[in-house]
């Protein structure tokens, strides 16, 4: 790892390219999750003057944007799309700046040996978070999630799990790779960007309430450091996919059936 932290670091910045990385950064963050967490920081706050606890009101995750199924899908797949976008944004702006994909652990031939990394993650961070999840609700500190809203049309589960690779794509090239890198550019210490990362990823998820940042806050810890110490970052889409696989299709095939789903 100390070779590819060698090649991010680099010659020293001058003021003109720190300025022009801050900048980069904060177009990309304007962009992406940097607006969605002050959205979401707005919402929390809107969701706490209402009346009752933040447990008696509820946020989808997935919702249906036309009453037309084909129509629907075409909105999905503009969410989609978005989310792709955001990802080859990253990875672009990385690979201009001389840090191609594989530097930051998305080597094609290191995808099947990380399967495995993935699905332990997965397990490490999917079962307690949801015991989390349900936790803060029954103490009134998280909305009820609901993680698909969408009618039931015959492309329901194949665009979930599409939504849910977009998603892992985006976030975890954005929030670890790309943004760690460039703060590593900045000199920034390791713990500091860890910390910025993690920020980053609770602060746009405080819309599910306090416990929905906090959690995802403790989650950009652990995968944050992951990457720092193995430079693999496929482990982390895998894991954060297959997380939000289960949380989009599972609730959805399983909420009319469960009575232990709030």
């Amino acid at each position: 790892m100390s070779s590819i932290r060698g090649a991010e670091f680099g010659e020293p910045l001058d003021q003109r390219e720190r300025t022009a990385t801050w900048i980069e950064i904060g177009i990309v963050l304007v962009v992406t999750f940097g607006l969605s967490g002050l959205g979401s920081m707005l919402s929390l706050i809107e969701d706490a003057l209402q009346t009752g606890a933040l447990s008696d009101q509820t946020v989808a995750l997935n919702q249906s944007r036309s009453t037309y199924s084909l129509i629907d899908l075409l909105f999905q797949l503009l969410s989609i799309a978005r989310l792709a976008g955001w990802a080859a944004l990253g990875l672009y702006l990385l690979w201009r700046s001389g840090i191609g994909p594989a530097a930051i652990g998305l080597a094609r031939r290191q995808l099947r040996r990380d399967i495995v990394p993935g699905l332990v993650l997965a397990a490490v961070i999917g079962v307690p978070g949801l015991l989390f999840y349900l936790i803060a609700h029954a103490l009134g500190l998280n909305l009820t999630v609901q993680p698909s809203a969408l009618n039931d049309h015959w492309w329901r589960v194949p665009v979930l799990i599409l939504a849910a690779v977009a998603n892992a794509a985006a976030e975890e090239i954005i929030v670890v790779g790309y943004l760690i890198t460039r703060l590593r550019r900045l000199t920034w210490s390791e713990n500091a960007s860890l910390a910025a990362s993690a920020v980053l990823r609770g602060s746009y998820h405080l819309y599910q309430g306090i416990g929905g940042g906090l959690g995802n806050l403790l989650m950009g810890l652990v995968f944050g450091r992951y990457w720092q110490v193995t430079n693999r970052l496929w482990p982390l889409i895998i894991a954060h996919a297959l997380i939000d696989i289960v949380a989009f299709v599972g609730y959805a095939l399983l909420r009319d059936h469960v009575g232990w789903l709030p």
